[in-house]
């Protein structure tokens, strides 16, 4: 089964056997976050989440997606894991909190690019961020893409609800053939009003993704969770976790 464009750029490799402990201190995020919490109790009690959906689709063909045809589930409490603890990296326009152990591998700026008698352009970053665990099998990563290139529109989307509504934007989102396990709407409490998050939590049975997204500015902040079915067993609210703390600055 193939993910879609933006999700198959965070699938990474076959399901590995290996099994790590799971987080001990797990939440509940209840199905309802009204009345919203504030920003600052979402980035200590929530982790990082996020994307490498960008290239993923990128090498696979994408079929029509499933969530086209069918509503998503209906949501249930999503456990999540206390993450105060956690480094919490700071990119341009959003913030994210990494698991422990999770080594940066974002590809560094070329500051040369610009500077040859050619007049070369910098070449565009794939992940605003990207952190991977030890064994290179799960993965924390952020993209972040102009919201034209991901719906044409005339106006500059200034919050994830121009993409359309939960059950529309998962046609953005998640990618073709995938089972929706989860979908849901977070609103978040900023000084000027709300923002509003898109969660989706999704598969092949090979592969399982969690994903948030947001948009500010015109711009779509995509933070996703990726890891082996296999592994999502033992790793799934750790990782999980780091996705729901995706936090547009």
């Amino acid at each position: 089964m193939a993910f879609s464009s933006l999700s198959l750029l965070l699938s990474l490799h076959p399901p590995n056997p290996k099994h790590e402990p799971p987080n001990p201190k797990l939440k509940l995020l209840p199905q309802s976050l009204e009345p919203a919490i504030s920003k600052r109790h979402f980035v200590l009690k929530t982790a990082s989440l996020i994307s490498a959906i960008v290239i993923l689709t990128q090498q696979y063909p994408v079929p029509k997606s499933s969530a086209e045809a069918s509503p998503p589930p209906k949501p249930a409490p999503l456990s999540i894991a206390n993450t105060k603890s956690w480094f919490q990296f700071y990119g341009d326009g959003f913030a994210i909190r990494i698991p422990p152990q999770f080594q940066d591998i974002t590809e560094p700026e070329d500051y040369d690019a610009g500077l040859s008698l050619y007049g070369d352009k910098a070449k565009p970053k794939k992940f605003a961020a990207r952190f991977e665990s030890p064994d290179g099998l799960e993965a924390v990563s952020v993209v972040v893409r102009p919201t034209n290139q991901l719906k044409i529109t005339f106006l500059e989307a200034q919050d994830i609800t121009d993409l359309g509504s939960l059950k529309e934007a998962a046609k953005i989102f998640v990618p073709g053939g995938a089972n929706i396990y989860s979908a849901r709407t977070i609103k978040i409490k900023e000084e000027e009003g709300f923002r509003t998050y898109y969660f989706y939590e999704f598969g092949d049975g090979v592969q399982h993704l969690a994903l948030v997204a947001a948009v500010n500015g015109g711009k779509a902040f995509i933070a996703g969770a990726t890891a082996p079915q296999s592994k999502w067993e033992d790793d799934g609210v750790k990782l999980r976790s780091a996705a729901v703390s995706l936090t547009v600055l």
